[in-house]
């Protein structure tokens, strides 16, 4: 391959990639429609100057058929009359008229065809630019969407790595502490509570188990003296009740020390 072929295409080549970079959807689809509304005007005008061109062609032709007639009658005039030179140039007349008759027939015919078959494709050039711009409404509207879409994504990206999106993760990271300090807290002083509560009930047992045992050092009442033994010892001496009474004031210290 040679120097100046690869030059050639890597020309065309960056031309082909500025001018796909360059089209607008939305100004190309405007712009084909137009392109097609300017073939249809055209297209309008070519059959407006077809039929103009038939209507003409058909009144030569009538004209034509017209003179025919009447030379045919002046030739039968002459005849009557006795002329026949003046009846031969009458039918030679009428022979001209029948052969231009004849070629504007054709002509006529022909078009016709060309008259029928341009208004074929203008309903036809008419229904697609009718489709197209349907189309392009529809194209228009999901470009519009596609658009939205990309903005809305580069929204998103945006908001997870911005300043604005940290900050909020910071405050939520923050209540999310404050919550577990005060649950935290919630926690040991329902803990305090209980032992609390705990201490009076164990409190309470302490006490009951003092006033039974002060109730069983207690001295029987007269009434039930009846029911202790006789003594057989010797009366308690003064030493000795002070050391019962020493040794009781013990227990209650210990009992109270509980």
């Amino acid at each position: 391959m040679g120097l100046f072929d690869r030059i050639r295409r890597v020309v065309g080549a960056n031309l082909n990639d500025l001018v796909s970079k360059a089209e607008d959807p939305e100004k190309m689809l405007e712009q084909a429609i137009l392109e097609m509304q300017e073939d249809l005007v055209q297209l309008r005008q070519g059959v407006a100057q077809t039929i103009a061109a038939q209507k003409r062609t058909e009144k030569q032709y009538n004209d034509a058929q017209n003179e025919i007639n009447k030379w045919q009658r002046n030739a039968q005039l002459a005849l009557q009359k006795g002329d026949e030179n003046l009846a031969r140039q009458a039918l030679e007349r009428k022979k001209t008229y029948t052969d231009t008759g004849t070629a504007l027939k054709t002509s006529l015919d022909q078009q016709s065809t060309q008259v029928e078959t341009i208004k074929r494709n203008l309903i036809q050039l008419e229904s697609k630019i009718s489709e197209a711009k349907t189309k392009k409404e529809m194209l228009k509207a999901r470009i519009t969407t596609a658009k939205a879409q990309e903005q809305l994504q580069g929204m998103v990206r945006g908001m997870n790595s911005s300043s604005a999106m940290a900050a909020f993760e910071r405050m939520e990271e923050k209540v999310l502490m404050q919550e577990a300090r005060a649950q935290s807290a919630g926690e040991l002083a329902g803990t305090d509570l209980e032992s609390q509560f705990a201490k009076l009930e164990s409190g309470s047992d302490v006490d009951d188990e003092l006033a039974a045992l002060k109730a069983s050092l207690a001295p029987a009442s007269p009434p039930n003296q009846s029911l202790l033994p006789p003594e057989t010892t010797a009366p308690k001496t003064n030493q000795q009740v002070e050391v019962v009474d020493a040794e009781l004031e013990s227990l209650k210290k210990q009992l109270d020390q509980m």
